[in-house]
């Protein structure tokens, strides 16, 4: 067995020996969230509470703002480029996003909702 194996055989067995409980770490799940003239995609995402998720956040035409004040976010979205967020929801709720930058008339009605479930 490689060393590397045998340590990490080693070290569960005393973890489970000692009555110590071993989870693995997964990746966060990534939700695609792209801003255009006057509305988010998707406008409604739904998470669990303690869930760590990370938003991958785009811009399709214009220098749009992306603002989830509840969890303290708050991004611009420069066309052509790639944002990412993480956040680990600690508690149920429905939560506003929007858009902060003025990006015309329909502005006011570009925002979503983050349901932490």
């Amino acid at each position: 067995m490689e060393r590397r194996h045998f340590l990490r055989a080693s070290v569960g067995f005393a973890c489970c020996a000692a009555g110590v409980e071993v989870v693995a770490l997964a990746a966060p799940r990534r939700i695609a969230v792209e801003a255009r003239k006057f509305q988010f995609t998707p406008s409604e995402i739904t998470v669990r509470k303690g869930e760590t998720v990370t938003f991958v956040l785009t811009s399709v035409d214009f220098p749009h703002g992306f603002s989830l004040p509840d969890f303290g976010v708050r991004k611009d979205l420069i066309p052509g480029m790639v944002l990412e967020v993480t956040i680990t929801p600690a508690n149920a709720g429905r939560f506003h996003y929007l858009c902060d930058n003025f990006c015309g008339d329909g502005h006011d009605r570009m925002s979503g909702i983050l349901v932490v479930a």
